[in-house]
C-alpha cells in the first residue's frame, strides 16, 4: 500500500527542475553507452576526488513549505519607514512594469546580448537607459549599467588614471560623499598604488586642489544633502591636467545643473530610486557616463546602434574588444556583468514618466522638504549642515541625537546619524505629509507645538539656489513622451520582449553560461516587501531576517563546496574572483612574504582571471595547456620553481574551460602549495560539481560561485548576479568586510585583517539571495547531485548524438571500450567547415535563429567553435529539437560543399532571414523561400520566431558609434 510519506512528496520540486524523466534517462544513458548514471559519473569524474561523504543538508521540501519557511523568515526584517538615505531610497515601481519585466520571465531569463539579431528589445531598453543618464548628466556617453555606485566610482578612478595626462598617483575625495563609496574606493585604490586623500572641510579641499593628482570626486548632491556651483572646482582640477569626477543623483539633476555643463570628465551614480526596492542593497543599476575622449576605455557594456544587412537601424554590443575576454590582463575593467535587469527597469520608469513626470516627482520631494526644513526651525532646529538641499536635510543636534533617532525608531522610523553629532533625513518619492508631520513629532519638545502644515506649504522658502536650477532640456526622444498611459506602455514592453529570444521560447545551449531553470516558486519572494523595503544600512536589529537568511545559505554553500567560510558580499562574479585574489595577497603579507605578486595563469581561462588578477595588483604568467585544453603541468611545474619565492596563486577552472575534467588536478594543488602558493578555483563550472566534487576537499583555496549560474538566479539579460567568495580556513580573517557597524560583522570578519569592502551594500545584491535559498532548500542534498549528474549526462547525449556530423574538439581519455567523456558542456569542432564551404562558426550560430534557438557560446574558449552546455533542466525533447537543428545545418553545409549553394549566397552565410526579406517580390537566392525560412523544422503547433533584424554590421557600429537615441533619418535605408 502507498505510504502517507510517498503521498507527501517532499522532493516534488526536483522532478519539476530536471528536464528528463527516468524514461527519458535510460534512454539517453543508452545512447551514451553508459549502464546508469552511477556508471556515467565514475567514467566522467576522476575517483581522486570525489566526495567521501554527501553534503549535509536540510531535506527536500514542497514549493509550499519552503516558500512558508521563507516567508517566516522575511518577516523577522522590520520594515520601517526610512529617512536614511546615503544613496538608497523607497518609491514606486508602476504596477505595469513590474508585472510586465520584473515578474516575467520573456526578460529576467534572457542572456547577455551578445548575438544581437535576438536581443533587439532588450537592447532597445538598455539605448534609453544610456539616453537617460547622458541627458540627465549631460555627458556625451555612457555605458549600459554597473555594478552599484561605489563600485563605479572605483572604475571611474581607474578609467582617469589611465585616461588623463597628469602622472600622479593621488585621488581626492570630497569628504561629504556616501561613506559606502569611499570604502569600496579605498578597496581598489590599495593594491594598484593609488593614495585616496579624503578633503573633509573646504580648507582640506582648497589645500588638495593646490596639490598634484589625477582625479577628484564630487558627491553631488552631497552625502549630508547641500548643493552648490562646482564649476570653478571642475577649472581648477582641469589646470592639473587631472578628471573631474561627479556621483550623482539622476532623479535630483531634473532639477539640479547636470555636472556636464560645468565640464565633468565622468559622473557616476545609481538609478536605484528610479523605481527599484531598496532590497538591503541591490540589485540596482549604477551607471557611468563620460566625455567622448574617454569612450574606448569606458568599462562595462555599451550598446549601440548599427545597420543590419537591409540598412535597417539595428542595435548591438558596441567596442567589445575592450572586454576582459579579449584584453585579459590589459583589460580596462574585470567586470564582464552589467546590471541589465534593474537597468531596463529604471529606464521603463523613465519612459512610464516621462521628463515632465520625473520632474514632477523631484519637485515634490524638494517641496517636502523645504515645508520639513521651515517646521524644524520653527522647532528649534535651525543650525544645519547646509543651507542649500535637494532631498537631504543634515540638522546639528549634539547631545540629542541619540535621544532623537530612538523616538524616531520607536515610531516606525529610521533617521541617520552623521559625525556623532548630526541627524539627516532623507525625503523620497513615497513621503507624504504625514511623514513630514512625524518626523516633526519626532523633533518636537514634549508639549512643543507642532509646526502648521498649510501654512508652511505656502511659505517655506526653496532649498535650491536659483543659480542651480537646471534650464536644459532632457529626455526629448519620443520613447520618452509617448508611452505615458498603461495601454501604451503594456503594448510597448511587450513588443520589445517579442523581439528577444529567452529561456521561455527556447533551450539557450551556452557553454560556461548555465542557463538553467529560474523557477517561479524561486522568483517570488523576490518582490515581497519584507524583503525590497530593508535600507542595507538600517539598524541590525531590524535585518534579523536577511541576517538568518545569509546564514544558512552561506553554511549551505559551504556544503555544496567543501569551504569553511563564504561572503556573500560580491555582487557578481567577477567581483567574487576579485575578492578571493585579494584574500590571497592579504594572506601573504600578513605572513611578511608581501613579495608574493605573481599570478599564474593557464592559457585556456576566462578572460576575467587575468583581468582580476591584474586589479589585485598581481603579475600574470600565463602558463600552457597542452592538446587536449588540459594544464600542461609540466609547463606549470617549470613556472613554479621559476617564480617560486614570488609564487602568490594560480587560478584554474575546474571542470576546464574545454569542458573536461582534468585528472591530474590534486597534482596540481600540491604543486602550487609545494611552492607556497595558492589555489584560486574559478567556480564558473559549479554546475557540473556539486554532490559529485568539493574544491575546498580537492586542494582549492579560493573560489568565486555564480549564483547565477549554478544557484538559479537569472541572468537577466546580463545581470544581475552574484558571486560569493568562499575560502579555506586559514583565509577566513581575509574575507571582504564592510563598514564597522554593519552587517558584515555578524559573519565573524576579522577587521584588522580584511581586505575591506567589495560591495557597495555589506550583503552585495541581498534581494535575489531569496532565489538561490530557495532552490537549495527545495532540492536537498540528493537534488542538487542529482541536477550536476544530469548536466553531464545531457552534456555527454547532445556530443555521442552530433558526433558524426560535429566532432566534439576535447574529451576525457577513453576507457573501456567507451568514448571519451565531457563534463557539463562540450566543443563542437566546426573548424574544418572553413575550407570545404567557407562556412564559420558565427554562420551557424546566426543560422541557428532561423530554427528558433539562441546560439551556443560563439568561438570560445578555442575559435571558431561552439560550446554547448544543456544544463539539467531542458527536457529530452527539447535537445533533440536542437539536435535536429544541428543535424539540418550539416547537411545544409553539405549542399554547399558539393557545390549546389555558393559559398557566398546560402541560407548560413544569409542568416538570419526577415520576415519581410522572404516577403520581398524578388527572391535571387539559390535556396528557396521556404528553406530560408526552415519551415521543415517546426513542430506540430509551433510558432516560428522571426529574427527582427537581418544579420548587423558590427564594423559599420564602430565605425558610427551612436549609443543613444537617435533619429532613423541618421541611418541609409539602401
Amino acid at each position: 500500500m502507498t505510504t502517507l510519506h510517498d503521498l507527501e512528496n517532499a522532493s516534488e520540486f526536483v522532478p519539476r527542475h530536471i528536464g528528463p524523466d527516468a524514461d527519458d534517462q535510460q534512454r539517453m544513458l543508452a545512447t551514451v553507452g553508459a549502464r546508469s548514471l552511477d556508471d556515467l559519473m565514475t567514467q566522467v569524474v576522476p575517483a581522486s576526488i570525489a566526495r567521501a561523504k554527501p553534503m549535509q543538508l536540510p531535506a527536500a521540501v514542497p514549493e509550499a513549505q519552503a516558500l512558508a519557511e521563507l516567508k517566516a523568515i522575511a518577516g523577522q526584517n522590520k520594515l520601517l519607514k526610512s529617512f536614511i538615505g546615503q544613496g538608497y531610497y523607497a518609491n514606486h515601481l508602476p504596477g505595469v512594469i513590474q508585472r510586465n519585466i520584473l515578474e516575467n520571465p520573456a526578460w529576467y531569463t534572457a542572456y547577455t546580448p551578445y548575438q544581437a539579431e535576438i536581443s533587439q528589445g532588450r537592447m532597445e531598453a538598455l539605448v534609453n537607459f544610456q539616453t537617460l543618464v547622458t541627458d540627465l548628466t549631460g555627458m556625451d556617453i555612457a555605458n549600459a549599467s554597473m555594478l552599484d555606485e561605489a563600485t563605479a566610482a572605483a572604475e571611474a578612478m581607474t578609467l582617469a588614471l589611465r585616461s588623463v595626462k597628469s602622472k600622479a598617483k593621488r585621488f581626492i575625495v570630497a569628504g561629504d560623499a556616501h561613506p559606502q563609496t569611499l570604502a569600496v574606493i579605498e578597496t581598489r585604490a590599495e593594491p594598484l598604488g593609488i593614495e585616496v586623500l579624503v578633503a573633509n572641510s573646504k580648507a582640506e579641499w582648497d589645500a588638495a586642489l593646490a596639490g598634484e593628482f589625477f582625479a577628484a570626486l564630487i558627491q553631488y548632491p552631497a552625502s549630508s544633502g547641500w548643493v552648490q556651483d562646482w564649476s570653478a572646482d571642475v577649472a581648477a582640477i582641469h589646470a592639473k591636467q587631472a578628471a573631474a569626477i561627479f556621483a550623482t543623483d539622476l532623479l535630483a539633476l531634473t532639477l539640479l545643473t547636470p555636472p556636464g555643463e560645468w565640464g565633468a570628465d565622468i559622473v557616476v551614480g545609481n538609478s536605484q530610486r528610479l523605481g527599484l526596492p531598496m532590497g538591503a542593497g541591490g540589485p540596482h543599476a549604477a551607471f557611468m557616463a563620460c566625455r567622448d575622449a574617454f569612450k574606448r576605455s569606458l568599462p562595462g557594456r555599451l550598446v549601440g546602434v548599427s545597420v543590419d544587412v537591409h540598412g535597417k537601424p539595428a542595435y548591438r554590443l558596441a567596442l567589445q574588444t575592450r572586454e576582459q575576454h579579449i584584453r585579459r590582463e590589459k583589460a580596462t575593467s574585470n567586470i564582464c556583468t552589467a546590471q541589465v535587469l534593474p537597468a531596463v527597469l529604471a529606464s521603463m520608469y523613465a519612459v512610464y514618466h516621462g521628463p515632465q513626470g520625473l520632474t514632477r516627482i523631484a519637485q515634490r520631494v524638494a517641496r517636502l522638504t523645504a515645508i520639513l526644513s521651515a517646521g524644524l526651525a520653527q522647532l528649534g532646529f535651525e543650525a544645519r549642515h547646509h543651507a542649500t538641499a535637494f532631498d537631504t536635510l543634515c540638522l546639528k543636534t549634539d547631545a540629542q541625537t541619540a535621544p532623537i533617532a530612538q523616538r524616531a525608531v520607536e515610531r516606525g522610523a529610521n533617521l541617520r546619524t552623521a559625525w556623532n553629532d548630526y541627524l539627516c533625513i532623507s525625503l523620497d518619492e513615497t513621503t507624504t505629509r504625514a511623514d513630514v508631520q512625524l518626523l516633526w513629532q519626532v523633533f518636537a519638545a514634549d508639549g512643543q507645538a507642532l509646526p502648521d502644515f498649510a501654512a508652511l506649504e505656502a511659505s517655506a522658502p526653496d532649498l535650491i539656489p536659483a543659480g542651480l536650477r537646471r534650464s536644459s532640456a532632457f529626455l526629448t526622444h519620443p520613447v520618452f513622451n509617448t508611452h505615458h498611459s498603461e495601454t501604451a506602455m503594456l503594448r510597448y514592453i511587450r513588443s520589445l520582449s517579442d523581439k528577444d529570444l529567452a529561456l521561455d521560447r527556447s533551450m539557450i545551449p551556452l557553454g560556461s553560461c548555465t542557463m538553467k531553470l529560474n523557477a517561479t516558486s524561486e522568483m517570488i519572494p523576490v518582490t515581497w516587501p519584507e524583503f525590497g523595503g530593508v535600507h542595507p544600512f538600517a539598524p541590525a536589529d531590524q535585518q534579523r531576517g536577511y541576517q538568518l537568511l545569509d546564514a544558512q545559505l552561506r553554511q549551505w554553500l559551504c556544503q555544496a563546496t567543501g569551504y569553511a567560510g563564504v561572503s556573500l558580499q560580491p555582487n557578481a562574479g567577477s567581483q567574487g574572483e576579485y575578492a578571493g585574489l585579494l584574500a590571497i595577497r592579504a594572506y601573504h603579507r600578513a605572513k611578511g612574504q608581501a613579495q608574493r605578486d605573481v599570478c599564474l595563469i593557464p592559457q585556456s581561462a576566462h578572460g576575467t582571471n587575468p583581468a582580476s588578477a591584474q586589479m589585485a595588483g598581481l603579475q600574470v604568467v600565463v602558463t600552457k595547456c597542452d592538446e587536449q585544453g588540459n594544464v600542461d603541468l609540466a609547463d606549470l611545474k617549470a613556472k613554479c620553481e621559476q617564480h617560486s619565492d614570488r609564487l602568490a596563486c594560480v587560478m584554474i577552472t575546474y571542470p576546464s574551460t574545454h569542458g573536461v575534467f582534468e585528472a591530474q588536478v590534486k597534482e596540481l594543488c600540491a604543486l602550487v602549495h609545494q611552492h607556497g602558493g595558492r589555489v584560486y578555483v574559478d567556480g564558473a563550472n559549479m554546475n557540473a560539481q556539486v554532490g559529485l566534487a568539493a574544491p575546498g576537499e580537492f586542494g582549492g583555496d579560493v573560489s568565486h560561485l555564480n549564483l547565477h549560474k549554478t544557484f538559479c538566479i537569472p541572468h537577466g539579460g546580463g545581470g544581475p548576479g552574484v558571486g560569493p567568495v568562499c575560502v579555506v580556513s586559514d583565509l577566513l580573517p581575509y574575507l571582504p568586510g564592510h563598514l564597522p557597524g554593519t552587517l558584515a560583522e555578524h559573519a565573524g570578519l576579522d577587521k584588522a585583517h580584511g581586505v575591506g569592502a567589495i560591495s557597495a551594500a555589506p550583503l552585495g545584491n541581498a534581494s535575489v539571495l531569496p532565489i538561490s535559498w530557495m532552490y537549495m532548500r527545495m532540492m536537498g542534498a540528493d537534488g542538487l547531485k542529482q541536477a550536476t549528474e544530469l548536466a553531464i549526462l545531457n552534456a555527454n547525449y547532445i556530443s555521442v548524438a552530433l558526433q558524426s556530423h560535429y566532432p566534439t574538439l576535447y574529451a576525457s581519455a577513453a576507457q573501456d571500450g567507451q568514448p571519451g567523456r565531457v563534463a557539463h558542456e562540450c566543443i563542437l569542432d566546426l573548424r574544418g567547415f572553413k575550407d570545404t564551404s567557407g562556412v564559420m562558426a558565427e554562420d551557424v550560430a546566426k543560422r541557428l535563429i532561423d530554427y528558433g534557438f539562441h546560439a551556443p557560446t560563439l568561438s570560445f574558449p578555442v575559435a571558431n567553435t561552439l560550446m554547448v552546455e544543456p544544463t539539467e533542466s531542458e527536457p529530452l525533447a527539447e535537445m533533440d529539437r536542437f539536435i535536429a537543428a544541428m543535424v539540418a545545418i550539416r547537411g545544409e553545409i553539405a549542399r554547399i560543399e558539393a557545390g549546389e549553394w555558393p559559398q557566398d549566397d546560402n541560407p548560413l552565410k544569409n542568416a538570419p532571414h526577415t520576415a519581410p526579406s522572404l516577403l520581398a517580390g524578388d527572391w535571387t537566392h539559390p535556396y528557396s523561400r521556404e528553406e530560408a525560412a526552415a519551415l521543415s523544422q517546426l513542430q506540430p503547433g509551433q510558432l516560428k520566431y522571426w529574427s527582427p533584424v537581418g544579420r548587423v554590421d558590427n564594423v559599420y557600429g564602430d565605425r558610427n558609434l551612436f549609443c543613444s537615441c537617435v533619429p532613423l533619418s541618421e541611418f541609409a535605408n539602401d
